[in-house]
């Protein structure tokens, strides 16, 4: 284990500046239960009903013939900002 360990340091501190960001999403991934159940949950490959076809077939006409709304814009109307969305840890 502790082997492992640091070989994991030697392999981080190879890595390129532009490389550490992805490097820590990967590893507090890890660490996140939630994240780790997401990861390991079975493939949803239930088929859809009438009732879900026809929904889709409804947004994908309705997405014809309007404009869609800028992510950006929901966030402004909730007050947060893309980068406080990317930064955010849930409380302790």
């Amino acid at each position: 284990m502790a082997a492992d360990k640091q070989h994991a340091h030697e392999l981080i501190e190879q890595l390129a500046p532009s490389q550490v960001p992805a490097a820590i999403g990967m590893l507090e991934s890890l660490l996140d239960p939630v994240a780790r159940a997401i990861a390991n949950a079975p493939i949803d490959d239930e088929p859809l009903t009438a009732a879900d076809e026809k929904a889709l077939a409804e947004a994908r006409e309705w997405s014809k013939h309007n404009k869609g709304t800028p992510h950006e814009e929901f966030l402004a109307e909730l007050g947060i900002t893309q980068e406080e969305v990317d930064n955010y840890r849930e409380p302790k």
